[in-house]
């Protein structure tokens, strides 16, 4: 199957996988093996590989279907299921859950086990042409853990390469175990994609996990999760970590977070918020989820008549900005946070740009616009986004001072189905790669035909 029989997991980690006409299928995320029944009886055997195709969704590609691995690309043939990736009982992923994992390693007979983290796995092409994990790469020592909220530190110490019936605890899911590997695999990816990542964890690694990322990263994922994984997480963590990334969460995200909580976890939670922090969120609470007022963002962008378009283009330039909430500059008289006084007009982003840098944004305000109250229903809001083409929308109180703004990714949360988050998992389809070697196609995530144990997969999986 390979020029290069021994294949370690971390170095195929982000490589291509092709088909046999050169085609880009996608990139290797992770591996994903099967433990042994008996210990010392061989090393955990490989079965397949979590591919990423294009549409950032992960599948699984057994290993009966590799040609060629080497160091710089997987070749495969037959087909790929484009069912979405979904880990089976007796399976185990090496990133998610193999790597950082605490073992203990016996490297001097005479001195006995010592504790390691597991850091990489080396997989080795047997004659029965199953990859089986034959080395273990680790790091003397005993992980050490930063404050919740920080992300894991890697252990200091030696690395050593060692057998794999040198290390005990391989197999054991229930110890101490970091994340650094995992977060490290995932930190360039969008925090929906990362989101994915942490629903298809178990509880326990997703509390592991979560501990480990700092408040920022948690709260986008957080926003991004459906809301069971999303209440279950923030109960795990601590009252005081919980409203620090209650404070750095979207404000309209935070409350439908909070709504779904009991009323006395909620109370407790804003008294912990800084008061500035806590105040929108209490007003936010005061409406129902569907209308204007439980919909919008009382952070809209804000500034006076006078400002300059140079300000108005500063402000809009801000990283943690939305496309959306960053589209309009809401000009009012003071004061200038929500409640602000009075709503003068609107400006976008597309007029700043056609405008000179040193002119008043006052001069150049739209009022030729509607805004909406804060009773205002769903069905009021779309209507009025389709029929002028607005991806936000200001949400303004009887004496027509700004309170917020509803944004199209509010809209269309508020439109889809409640599980919508949930169905994404589910999605399925596949497409052919090439026609396998054999005249009868093999199931989509069952084996090959060729290969004794290719057909002993094959019973256990389908």
């Amino acid at each position: 199957m390979s020029s290069n029989p021994r294949v370690f997991v971390a170095r195929l980690i982000g490589l291509s996988v092709f088909d046999p006409l050169g085609d880009e299928v996608g990139r290797v995320r992770d591996v994903v093996l099967t433990m042994p029944t008996r210990v010392r009886v061989r090393g955990p055997r490989a079965i397949g590989l979590v591919v990423e195709v294009p549409g950032r969704k992960r599948v699984f590609l057994p290993i009966t279907r590799v040609t060629t691995i080497d160091a710089g690309q997987v070749i495969t043939t037959g087909l790929v299921n484009m069912r979405r990736f979904e880990q089976r009982a007796g399976e185990t992923s090496v990133v998610a859950e193999v790597f950082d994992r605490s073992v203990q390693i016996v490297v001097d007979r005479d001195s006995g086990p010592e504790p390691a983290v597991v850091e990489d796995l080396a997989l080795e092409l047997q004659p029965s042409r199953d990859w089986l994990v034959t080395r273990v790469f680790c790091r003397r020592g005993a992980p050490t853990r930063s404050r919740p909220g920080l992300r894991l530190r890697r252990p200091r110490g030696e690395t050593v390469l060692v057998p794999v019936e040198d290390v005990q605890g391989l197999h054991l899911a229930g110890g101490e175990q970091g994340a650094h590997a995992l977060l490290e695999s995932l930190e360039d990816r969008k925090p929906a994609d990362l989101a994915d990542a942490i629903h298809d964890l178990t509880p326990k690694r997703r509390a592991e996990v979560t501990d480990a990322m700092d408040d920022e990263m948690l709260a986008d994922v957080l926003e991004e999760l459906p809301d069971d994984d999303r209440i279950e997480i923030l109960t795990g963590l601590t009252a005081e970590r919980a409203a620090d990334v209650l404070e750095v969460m979207e404000p309209d995200d935070a409350t439908d977070l909070l709504a779904e909580l009991p009323a006395d976890t909620v109370e407790e939670l804003l008294q912990m918020m800084e008061p500035d922090e806590a105040e929108p969120l209490r007003r936010l609470l005061a409406y129902d989820q569907d209308t204007a007022g439980g919909m919008m963002t009382p952070e809209p962008v804000i500034l006076g008549p006078q400002a300059s378009i140079a300000e108005a283009l500063a402000m809009v330039r801000r990283v943690e900005l939305s496309p959306a909430v960053a589209s309009l500059v809401y000009v009012c008289r003071p004061p200038l946070e929500t409640p602000t006084g009075r709503l003068i007009g609107i400006v976008h982003l597309q007029r700043l740009l056609r405008e000179p840098p040193h002119q008043a944004i006052g001069g150049i305000v739209d009022r030729d616009f509607e805004p909406v109250p804060a009773d205002a229903s769903l069905e009021t809001i779309t209507r009025l986004m389709a029929n002028y083409n607005m991806v936000a929308v200001p949400v303004t109180d009887e004496e027509g001072r700004l309170l917020g703004a509803v944004t199209v990714d509010d809209v269309l949360d508020h439109m889809l189905p409640e599980d919508w988050r949930e169905e994404r998992h589910d999605e399925t389809g596949a497409i052919p790669v090439a026609s396998p070697p054999s005249s009868s196609r093999p199931s989509s995530r069952g084996p090959s035909s060729s290969g004794p144990s290719s057909t002993a997969e094959g019973a256990a999986r389908v």
